[in-house]
């Protein structure tokens, strides 16, 4: 159930993302960051980008552990990511 929950929440942000592009009145990049940090628990894909994003910019590393951390409070939520090769 609350997977289920999660994956909505996670469309709905990624929804109001998108529009929130085109839209000037919208923060589309705060909806597309918290989009993806709220479907990468559930589906790979989401959580891949975030570590590609994690090796690729080293400096918003902290700020990504610290949302990890702030959202995946009770139990370790997040698929680690791999080493860079």
């Amino acid at each position: 159930m609350t997977r289920m929950i999660r994956i909505l929440l996670g469309l709905t942000f990624l929804a109001l993302g998108l529009a929130g592009l085109v839209l000037p009145f919208l923060q589309g990049w705060l909806f597309l960051s918290l989009a993806i940090l709220t479907l990468s628990i559930d589906i790979p894909l989401f959580a891949r980008f975030i570590c590609w994003i994690e090796n690729r910019c080293p400096w918003v590393q902290r700020a990504l552990h610290r949302m990890k951390n702030l959202l995946g409070k009770r139990k370790k939520v997040f698929p680690p990511c791999p080493p860079e090769e």
